[in-house]
């Protein structure tokens, strides 16, 4: 196995820190990246470990109405091709009505990462930008270097897979359809989902590929074994657009378990 390179963090808000120093900023947080293993599509797995001081979260890839979405940057990194971040089931946040959806305490983003040359180490160095709230909310830059294949303990990473929410069919998720209505600044969208009760509190997140479109929080009326979601869709220029129904992406977070859905007919 490869010696490791140094991994080493800095974490900021929002000027960088000398690299090799600890990945914190008043003590609210540490991160590092976990090496993990092969797998058998030739990728290789690892994981960006991210550790919050008490009362402190930090954000989802769909943040809610009051988040900070997080973005990666690996364009510093030499041997690699391609990277995919495979999200654990977050948490959902109310505050004075105001949802927000991520992490607390102490987690694992895994990260699957395609090497251009499979025979050679990647040299990783990446610049992540998120933002952490208490109290307050402050944007935070984390600077990660790191050589990989290296050993080093694949449970964090393993349990955070496991902990993704469930593809449809595995959730055993019935119709699921597409209502589109024009809006005077956009497009208003109902989902009527055909799925048993997520628990006593379910959240439906809806997604699209363009992130310049703001997406409203979702209302949701549970009728039966069908879950409806309503949510407004506005793009930058406040005009209707064509939706590509194939291209949403819809999850529902319980309180035990959540449910990742990929795209809906139209409603008949």
């Amino acid at each position: 196995m490869l010696a490791a390179f140094a991994a080493t963090t800095t974490a900021t808000a929002p000027a960088p820190v000398a690299a090799g120093t600890a990945a914190r900023q008043d003590g609210v947080l540490q991160a590092e990246i976990l090496p993990g293993w092969q797998t058998a599509h030739g990728t290789y797995m690892a994981g960006l470990h991210l550790r919050l001081a008490p009362g402190w979260k930090t954000y989802w890839r769909a943040p809610g109405d009051a988040g900070i979405p997080p973005s990666f940057d690996w364009r510093g990194s030499a041997n690699l091709a391609a990277v995919k971040i495979h999200w654990p089931r977050p948490r959902v946040f109310s505050s004075n009505g105001i949802r927000s959806i991520g992490y607390v305490a102490d987690v694992v983003l895994p990260i699957e990462l395609t090497p251009a040359d499979p025979e050679r180490p990647m040299e990783l160095r990446a610049r992540i930008d998120l933002g952490v709230c208490q109290d307050i909310c402050m944007p935070m830059e984390l600077r990660l270097d790191r050589r990989l294949p290296d050993a080093g303990p694949a449970e964090p990473i393993r349990a955070a897979l496991a902990s993704q929410p469930l593809d449809a069919r595995t959730a055993r998720v019935g119709r699921v359809t597409c209502e589109i209505a024009p809006i005077s600044d956009g497009l208003r969208l109902t989902a009527r989902i055909e799925v048993p009760p997520l628990g006593d509190t379910e959240t439906a997140v809806f997604e699209l590929p363009d992130p310049t479109i703001w997406v409203s929080q979702t209302e949701l009326a549970r009728q039966g074994g069908t879950l409806v979601a309503r949510s407004d869709m506005v793009p930058a220029d406040g005009t209707p657009f064509a939706l590509d129904r194939s291209a949403l992406r819809i999850t529902l977070l319980g309180q035990d378990r959540a449910i990742d859905i990929r795209g809906c007919d139209a409603a008949r």
